[in-house]
């Protein structure tokens, strides 16, 4: 016990009892201790030791810009305490945001167990209105699949119910609630599951790292703390662990580590998540590991709603690699998407008289937009620039679904710690070229063989279209 205790101050996390009105003294002191981490840091491994029935040893999965919820042991079940509760996230230094999760933070707690654990998890419903908890890809009794309604009563706010199974199956899963989906989880409520297989498998790799984290998306509103619970595709905050860049933890592994990443998509599109500078393989979905002889080596794979992707790589190339969702407006924050298009636009006068009137107007994207990534212009409260973060070299010029692995060699085994910036050998950075320069070739044809250009179109002026009235939004 006290190790745990331990371990639990080491990450900032308190215990306390659920204060809800329902549940008896009697009945609290029966319930494992409540833990709770609200601070957004990635918290080391947990792997307790000396504790009967934990399995056989495993390397623990560190869960990005979260943590994972220690047990206790009960005749030989592992004890779990889910409280479902309003948390304040801070998505990014600078801005916070009002979600719904699990034990103080979303996403919750990772839980990790091993192949053939008996679980048992007490949930407790501090929301104001009912919830369920489903676990994701599971085997398990129907009456403990979570879905309100079909497979079990609702949990009232108040209350706690409790779901117990056995960890069937080894692999990579989600748990998230199966009553008022739509807002629950567009207000943040899933975590992530880990079940360790319980012998060396064929299918399953020893790793030297193991990390995980879940896709999800906001809709909120510059200025605003809640999320927009109606919205079907327009989010404007794009986040790994309900964090966005510059906010998200780099990824931080010793060189010649055999790294796995596990990623659950809760968002409400697809994410082609690629890595720089390594190739990996895909080997385990939510479905279980993949065969070895379907593998291939890719650098981007795409993460459909509600699936799973495990993938490994050997991180034998060290240096800063960027790791990130590949569809452009998933690596911005919020603001972007109603900014008009003015490249190629010279409106250096008609700013020049407006600046006369509104001395902080600002033109905005009139050589594209990097411009907006430097400018310290005014934000609204509690919101973030759309494109942001430093690097060693200026600005990074991202934002949402974005970060860095960071491979070193001097990186000591088990050291999560960030290394700081890669200090680049010389003569392998790009540079400056300062001699002269041939002039390009460029392509002067209009059409191919097969389809050649009969005639050139004729040339068309730009039509410039004022603005109209809004009535029509």
């Amino acid at each position: 016990m006290t190790s745990r205790r331990a371990f639990i101050q080491s990450l900032g996390l308190t215990g306390g009892a659920v204060a809800a009105a329902s549940v008896s003294p009697v009945a609290m002191a029966a319930l494992p201790e409540l833990i709770l981490k609200e601070d957004p840091n990635t918290a080391p491994p947990h792997l307790p030791r000396g504790v009967t029935g934990a399995g056989r040893p495993y390397n623990p999965v560190v869960t990005l810009n979260g943590w994972t919820l220690p047990w206790r042991m009960n005749k030989g079940v592992k004890e779990f305490h889910l409280v479902a509760e309003p948390v304040v996230r801070e998505i990014a230094p600078g801005m916070n945001a009002h979600l719904w999760g699990y034990n103080g933070q979303s996403p919750g707690p990772t839980i990790e167990v091993v192949e053939g654990d008996r679980v048992r998890i007490f949930v407790t419903n501090r929301l104001p209105e009912h919830t369920t908890i489903h676990w994701h890809g599971q085997r398990l009794p129907s009456g403990m699949d979570g879905v309100g309604g079909l497979n079990q009563p609702q949990i009232p706010p108040g209350k706690t119910f409790v779901y117990e199974f056995v960890a069937r199956r080894p692999g990579t899963f989600m748990y998230h609630p199966h009553a008022d989906e739509m807002t629950q989880m567009a207000m943040g409520m899933m975590g992530f599951w880990v079940t360790h297989p319980k012998e060396r498998h064929p299918l399953i790799d020893e790793v030297d790292r193991d990390f995980c984290f879940l896709l999800n998306a906001y809709d909120i509103d510059p200025g605003s703390y809640t999320p927009k619970v109606n919205t079907m595709l327009d989010f404007n905050l794009w986040t790994f662990n309900s964090r966005a860049f510059p906010g998200i933890d780099s990824l931080n592994v010793r060189q010649n580590d055999r790294v796995r990443i596990r990623v659950g998509n809760l968002t409400m599109t697809n994410h082609p998540i690629h890595l720089h500078g390594h190739e990996f393989m895909v080997t385990g979905t939510d479905g279980g590991p993949t065969p070895k002889g379907s593998r291939w080596p890719e650098v981007t794979t795409d993460i459909a709603v509600g699936q799973m992707r495990q993938v490994e790589f050997i991180a034998n190339e060290a240096g800063d690699w960027a790791f990130h969702c590949h569809k452009s407006h998933h690596t911005m924050n919020a603001m972007g998407h109603d900014v008009p298009t003015m490249i190629g636009v010279d409106h250096r006068e008609a700013a020049k008289q407006i600046t006369d009137l509104i001395p902080d107007y600002m033109v905005m994207g009139e050589r594209g937009m990097a411009d907006m990534g430097e400018m310290e212009m005014p934000l609204p409260d509690n919101t973030l620039p759309m494109m942001t973060g430093q690097g060693p070299y200026g600005a990074v010029e991202m934002g949402g679904m974005f970060t860095v692995l960071k491979v070193r060699a001097e990186q000591k085994v088990g050291d999560y710690s960030d290394p700081g910036w890669y200090k680049q050998p010389p003569g392998t950075r790009a540079y400056e070229w300062t001699g002269p320069a041939a002039e390009p070739p460029r392509a002067k044809t209009q059409g191919g063989q097969s389809m050649p250009a009969t005639g050139k179109p004729a040339a068309t002026e730009v039509q410039v279209r004022k603005p109209g009235p809004h009535s029509g939004h």
